[in-house]
């Protein structure tokens, strides 16, 4: 027997914006397939030369993603959804905090998402829920002397 549902997708989304998040799904779902350490070097290169993703373009970002893809907006998509949003963020010249970890209250799972200012975007989540094991941050903006 299967419990009927319904996923909330963003319907505000701007068509230039949702077919933005169509250009990345493909490279957000491939990247998903690699292993940790390859996601985390690819990103890694990305994000040089982005400037901090501030939270309402990050919440963008992930709002665009999950407009544009079913797969992203369901409840298993974290991993496309999260990637998607963080090379979306790349497109427009930010980087938000990539993170991947763990629910620290029953059930454990396994969870994906971006953080701005140091908090889970889009998540509805009190902080401290995850435990982040692994995350890709924006790098420091060099000081000139």
């Amino acid at each position: 027997m299967t419990t009927p549902s319904a996923l909330e997708r963003p319907t505000d989304v701007p068509l230039a914006r949702r077919l933005a998040a169509r250009l990345v799904l493909f490279p957000a779902v491939v990247l998903a397939l690699l292993p940790p350490r390859r996601i985390r070097t690819v990103l890694g290169i990305l994000r040089r030369g982005a400037t901090p993703a501030t939270t309402a373009q990050a919440q963008n970002a992930r709002d665009a993603m999950c407009a544009a893809s079913l797969r992203c907006a369901g409840p298993k998509g974290c991993l496309p959804r999260s990637l998607g949003a963080a090379l979306l963020c790349r497109l427009g010249g930010t980087w938000p905090t990539w993170s991947t970890g763990v629910r620290v209250v029953p059930p454990f799972t396994a969870h994906a998402w971006i953080e701005a200012d140091g908090r889970p975007v889009g998540e509805g989540v009190p902080e401290g829920y995850f435990a982040p094991l692994l995350a890709v941050g924006p790098l420091p903006r060099p000081t000139g002397r």
